[in-house]
């Protein structure tokens, strides 16, 4: 919950010290927020290579900003972009710009055209797990712009597996007075998807952005474009996704898999998945960590990050 007496400038400069940077897209005209660190900024001595990180939903860059931190020491050009209606992005009163194709797109255009990235590597965790894999599907077929991918509790495929406290979110008019009135999955998340409790300051900063009814649209807006059935209007997408996951040019890039083993949204159903999809990568599950394991298992996902990274 936003709280009038917290002094968010203070907190944040304590716990997000990253300077913020505005896409505007072309079209639209909305204002994308993302991050842009980098160790050593002289041009005489470039970052060594560029990680581009992923949230999900409620979260915004901030649940990185640990992760930030030890990629801009290890000499990683670092990029964390907020989704379209999440963190510092804008907000529009729009259901129709809330789904998973815009997102990729709006990726695409921030990194490719904006950016101009020609090589970087992928960390991704929950809605950024399709977003970024989408990007990949559309990159990566007949090009080489992705390098290695992280995957953290995620999916990037079709699903039926739903948790019934999620499924009651999509509900037309009960979700959004849960979602956008009483901000509920939000702040739910801060107590339900760590097994470390979360202190009332980080809690504060990831209810941060969502402040009020309008903008909390996105929250409502990822919940509703799940696609449980082929007449929804994301599983189009999400399904070629899925179909192409496999094809050479996405099999051939190095991948490492990080779980939370405690996830009740992402749970091993959806770990199992994964290493049907990619037998060859990588894994390291933690037992004690939760939906939001960079909070439980931080410092440990750091270090294997930054050695697979360098590898």
């Amino acid at each position: 919950m936003f709280h009038k007496n917290i002094n968010y400038k203070e907190l944040l400069s304590q716990h997000y010290p990253f300077k913020s940077n505005y896409y505007v897209h072309p079209t639209t005209k909305y204002r994308l927020h993302y991050l842009d660190e980098a160790h050593n900024p002289d041009v005489d001595h470039p970052p060594k290579k560029t990680v581009v990180l992923l949230h999900g939903n409620p979260t915004w860059s901030f649940f990185y900003r640990n992760l930030i931190l030890v990629l801009k020491v290890a000499g990683f050009r670092v990029i964390v972009p907020d989704h379209l209606g999440m963190g510092l992005s804008d907000k529009p009163n729009d259901y129709s710009q809330y789904n998973l194709k815009n997102h990729i797109e709006n990726l695409q255009l921030l990194l490719c055209e904006h950016l101009k990235l020609k090589k970087f590597s992928l960390i991704v965790h929950d809605w950024g797990g399709a977003i970024g894999m989408g990007l990949m599907v559309r990159a990566n077929i007949g090009g080489d712009l992705v390098e290695k991918v992280v995957i953290m509790n995620t999916a990037a495929f079709t699903s039926k597996n739903i948790p019934y406290r999620i499924a009651l979110l999509k509900l037309p008019f009960l979700g959004k007075i849960l979602s956008r009135g009483f901000n509920l999955f939000a702040l739910a998340a801060t107590i339900m998807t760590t097994k470390k409790p979360l202190s009332k300051e980080i809690k504060s900063l990831y209810l941060y952005p969502y402040d009020s009814y309008n903008n909390r649209i996105a929250i409502d807006a990822f919940v509703k474009d799940i696609p449980l059935h082929k007449f929804h209007h994301t599983f189009f997408e999400l399904k070629n996704i899925e179909k192409r996951l496999t094809s050479p040019e996405l099999k051939k890039i190095p991948k490492l898999i990080l779980w939370g083993e405690r996830d009740f949204c992402f749970n091993l159903k959806f770990l199992k998945r994964w290493r049907e999809i990619y037998p060859d990568a990588r894994v390291k599950t933690y037992k004690n960590a939760d939906h939001y394991l960079l909070e439980d298992e931080g410092e440990d996902i750091a270090k294997e990050i930054n050695n697979f990274l360098n590898s």
